[in-house]
């Protein structure tokens, strides 16, 4: 291959020059061209060069299309900063090194494409792409998401070889709106075809399908020659009914002078009676075939799509679907997978949303940027409402870019080829401007496009409704902020000011052990008008598979190498900092609802409960009250089955019989078991499957697990009966020099804990810093006393920390069995928000399994256990602990009234609890998770390390967004619990 000049008013480095979006490349459009194209997926030869002007040594190695290049053996590796630049120079400047990527690969055109239009598609390219044809060059495209297509026709010859080269430049003008929150990489990372068609051919289709049935199809046709051929038509069918030509539009155009012969247009309408709509919840779609016709009747080009009938509006301060305000359940999502970086398959992006459909998710946000062109097929197809977001953030320069006219092309450009490709998806609702650019004229001129070539939807930008949440006069037809505290929320909606819907397009912080107070936050939205929901933030942990040997990603090779969360030994998750660079964000990139493997965290079942179609509102009156919480459809794809769990171990099972219920309807119906007189505190569960087959689930999947209590637990005496007669050696309470209990199963006495592994929310939201600073991490015991009676040991205790001193008393007495301890901590005013008050202890090796009575089986913390029902659960001690990819507190149960450690051979310990309290029983003191960044470097211990606290604090979302509320803070003041502990 030899080089060839770019056009000249271009050939000065592109890469910096933001008026120039593109040269040679053809206007996006909403026709399938993948049936039929050649693809050109696999091993192209590859180099990695310094700079784009560099040129091109004589060493190739291969790289895999679609793919980048930082996962795939080369020195220039991932790199994660969420707002700054990964270079100092000011828009539009980029470093003098930029890596730059040149692919080459021959491809033999098709001798039956002689006399067709050749046309290149690639999907996608990181962030400047530069075309060469046999030396020649084809192109450049900018906005490394959405797919750039250029006319070969006259550089190649059909049955012939043609050699392509793709220069991929990584840093330009473009990076600078390219600053999302994700790993900066480089590559091709979408797929790359070859086509061909007619030159009469279809330059675009636009569908627009209302829900009260009425189909329009207007058809722009090209031809490659020049001037359109007389007698052309186009004709269409909607599940084999054909739609008829609208006459009247043909008129208009026929006598409009301004309707160029260069570019025809052509209208085809249909009212289709009795028409299954399209919503989240019963994705309806119909099959549509529009056909170009050459005057003798033949058919020229064909595109097919699939329509759903559908209508979207604003009324008022409501976001309505086909007349209905519906919840907006959201997630934000980027294209990520932890092997291949940006490079996501069908099956993958099926699989995503496949679970978040299980998990009661209804919306996703296409964080920052146009995803894949397949999940937009996968959200029509298995319901999920899309709010479609361009490609722009300018997040470290947002305020200099905003106003710019430099970049104003630019936006246009990439709002524009978004609503282009995406319009015809019914999945879409809302058009995003993009995300975190500040506001100014280039926003305004964007939007501006938009609502002039699509009026059918609202279109939003946090950026502009931050000035002003009803403000009528700004870019966003919806208030959408991010994190903003509920009490804001809600003194707007019932201020009598608001104008908008308010959907927040970020409102829950995913990192970590995290998204405390979700459903304090739903319950608020459900119960207050002009609150419709938002998006949480995000759907993934971004942690690449990296070999923990050499520091490199795993790449393709690592498939198999991770489970259930955790990578396998030799591997971990990577984040930021984890590839030599010294300037990052560390694992602020570990903010989703799923880890890396997509293994749901506990949070999962929290926003499934939450988001649960059916729910039990009350008990009354020897029944339950069920309620349909969906918007669109019956009970009839659901089943169900009624569990009572009783607290002496009791659990009864059996078939509930749904009712008919409309969406929004309640009905009582009776208890399904006569309650016993005996056994304690009670609970009813209904667990909601699915009837049948689901495209999203098979028949008997979980939908939510709904629960009321029947009766409340008896009040727990705090002073236990010690026992009777005299007290002999072998329940005797023994305790050594330093006032702690010495006990068989037991290798550390239980003492006083008022810490916790901060969580990601805790480091970054300052609590972390305080605690330390108060020395809570390693407060320093000194015993104050020890009364001894027969049976009964009393130890008074000081830690003593900056922050003060606390005073611990513990009584340990002998009891049938076992030992009660009642305990009882002080905390000075000073320690106003402490992590915990309660007590920690660690077993001796063996004990493998834990059964309890309480939440669960996950995870659960005070402010986010609404989903973890109260029955009887037993798991593996291994599997209570959960990895978040920063080693953090985790693995707590919460209103856990009793649980059982024990071994294979059924020996271990038994405790009970004097009310419901927060347990974990894990592998790990807090010191050890404190003390690591990844979990290839925690060592499980041989025990259990138990916590049984009489308060821990709520998580909140503080990484990113408010904390927890005051009502979930551990306070000042005198607490007590107590608890006994028996011998199995």
């Amino acid at each position: 291959m030899t080089d060839a000049p770019l056009d000249p008013l271009i050939a000065l480095r592109p890469w910096e020059a933001p008026e120039v979006t593109s040269w040679g490349r053809l206007p996006m459009h909403a026709v399938d061209r993948r049936p039929g194209a050649v693809p050109l997926d696999g091993d192209w030869r590859f180099q990695l060069l310094p700079a784009p002007d560099a040129p091109p040594g004589d060493v190739w190695s291969s790289s895999y299309v679609p793919g980048v290049w930082t996962v795939q053996g080369t020195d220039d590796l991932p790199r994660y900063l969420n707002v700054r630049m990964p270079f100092p120079e000011f828009p539009p400047r980029v470093p003098g090194t930029d890596p730059t990527g040149v692919y080459e690969r021959c491809v033999d055109v098709p001798a039956e494409w002689a006399g067709r239009r050749i046309v290149l598609q690639v999907g996608a390219a990181e962030s400047v792409l530069l075309v060469h044809v046999d030396g020649r060059p084809a192109g450049i495209s900018k906005d490394s998401h959405l797919a750039a297509e250029f006319d070969l026709t006259e550089l190649v010859r059909p049955g012939e070889r043609a050699c392509l080269r793709l220069t991929v430049v990584k840093w330009s003008d473009a990076s600078h709106i390219e600053d999302q929150d994700q790993w900066w990489h480089g590559g091709i990372t979408r797929s790359v075809l070859l086509y061909a068609v007619d030159p009469l051919h279809l330059a675009d289709v636009t569908v627009r399908a209302r829900h009260d049935g009425d189909l329009r199809v207007d058809c722009r046709v090209r031809d490659a020659g020049g001037a359109l051929p007389e007698g052309w038509y186009v004709s269409g069918d909607l599940d084999g009914h054909l739609l008829t030509q609208d006459a009247e539009f043909d008129r208009v155009n026929a006598e409009d002078e301004r309707i160029s012969r260069f570019l025809g247009e052509a209208r085809l309408r249909a009212a289709v009676p009795d028409v299954r709509t399209w919503n989240a919840e019963t994705p309806e779609l119909y099959g549509l075939t529009v056909r170009l016709h050459r005057a003798d009747g033949t058919v020229a080009d064909i595109s097919r799509h699939r329509v759903g009938f559908r209508d979207v509006e604003i009324s008022g301060r409501d976001l309505l679907v086909n007349g209905e305000r519906v919840f907006i359940r959201g997630v934000n999502r980027h294209d990520f997978h932890p092997l291949t970086g940006r490079t996501v398959t069908h099956d993958d992006m099926r699989a995503d949303l496949v679970l978040l459909k299980r998990f009661g998710f209804n919306a996703v946000r296409t964080a920052h940027y146009p995803n894949d062109p397949a999940l937009y097929d996968l959200a029509d197809e298995l319901g999920l409402y899309v709010v479609d977001e361009a490609d722009i953030e300018s997040h470290d320069h947002a305020h200099e870019i905003a106003d710019d006219p430099r970049y104003l092309n630019a936006f246009v450009d990439r709002v524009s080829r978004m609503v282009l490709r995406d319009k015809n998806h019914p999945s879409v609702i809302v058009w995003s401007l993009g995300n975190e650019s500040d506001y100014g004229a280039n926003h305004d001129a964007a939007a501006g496009w938009v609502r002039r070539h699509d009026p059918t939807r609202p279109v939003q930008y946090e950026g502009a409704a931050k000035l002003g949440w009803a403000d009528p006069d700004v870019a966003s037809d919806i208030a959408c902020p991010m994190y903003a505290p509920l009490e804001e929320c809600l003194a707007h909606a019932m201020s009598g000011t608001q104008t908008k819907p308010l959907i927040q397009c970020e409102y829950s912080h995913a990192m970590g052990n995290s998204n405390g107070t979700l459903a304090d936050h739903w319950e608020a939205i459900e119960s207050t008008p002009g609150l419709q929901g938002g998006f949480i933030w995000e759907f993934w942990d971004h942690g690449i598979l990296q070999r923990v040997n050499d520091g490199r990603p795993a790449g393709r090779g690592g498939a198999g190498l991770y489970d259930n969360g955790v990578a396998a030994p030799g591997h971990r998750w990577a984040y930021g900092g984890d590839f030599g660079e010294t300037d990052h964000d560390g694992a602020f990139i570990a903010d989703g609802v799923v880890f890396p493997d997509r293994t749901p965290k506990p949070v999962m079942y929290e926003h499934r409960e939450i988001a649960a179609p059916l729910r039990i509102a009350c008990f009354r009156h020897e029944g339950v009250v069920l309620a349909n919480h969906q918007h669109f459809r019956g009970l009839d794809w659901l089943s169900g089955e009624w569990e009572l769990s009783l607290a002496d171990g009791t659990t009864l099972t059996a078939p509930a019989e749904l009712p008919d219920l409309r969406p929004g309807e309640t009905v009582a119906v009776p208890l399904p078991f006569a309650l016993p007189d005996e056994g304690g505190e009670a609970w009813l569960t209904l667990r909601v499957t699915t009837a049948g087959d689901e495209p999203w689930a098979p028949r008997g999947t979980v939908v939510c697990l709904p629960q009321v209590r029947l009766r409340a637990a008896l009040p727990v005496r705090h002073t236990p009966v010690p026992v009777p007669g005299p007290v002999e050696v072998e329940v005797e309470v023994e305790v050594d020099e330093d006032g702690l209990l010495v006990h068989p199963l037991l290798t550390a006495a239980p003492v006083l804990s008022l810490w916790r592994a901060p969580t990601d929310n805790d480091e970054l939201g300052g609590m972390a810093a305080r605690w330390r600073d108060w020395g809570l991490d390693a407060p320093r015991r000194a015993l104050v006393s020890v009364r001894r009676a027969p049976g009964r040991v009393a130890v008074v205790s000081d830690y003593r920390c900056a922050g003060g001193t606390v005073r611990h008393e513990q009584v340990l007495t002998a009891v049938e069995g076992g030992l009660h301890v009642q305990e009882c901590a002080e905390l000075p005013e000073a320690l106003h928000d402490v992590a915990r008050v309660g007590t920690v202890f660690e077993t001796v090796a063996g004990l493998s399994l834990m059964e309890w009575f309480g939440q669960g089986p996950w995870e659960s913390y005070p402010d986010r256990a609404s989903s973890a029902p109260v029955g009887h659960h037993r798991l593996p001690v291994d599997e209570l602990f959960t990895p978040y990819l920063r080693p953090q507190e985790s693995g707590g149960r919460h209103g856990v009234r009793r649980f059982t450690l024990s071994a294979p051979d059924a020996t271990g310990l038994a405790v009970r609890l004097d009310r419901a309290r927060q347990v974990s029983v894990t592998r790990h003191r807090a010191a050890d998770l404190a003390a690591v960044a990844h979990h290839d470097e925690l060592v499980p211990r041989a025990g259990c390390v138990v916590h049984i606290d009489a308060a821990h604090r709520g998580l909140g979302t503080a990484s990113c967004g408010p904390d927890t509320f005051a009502s979930y803070l551990v306070p000042a003041g005198v607490h007590r619990w107590s608890w006994t502990l028996r011998v199995l």
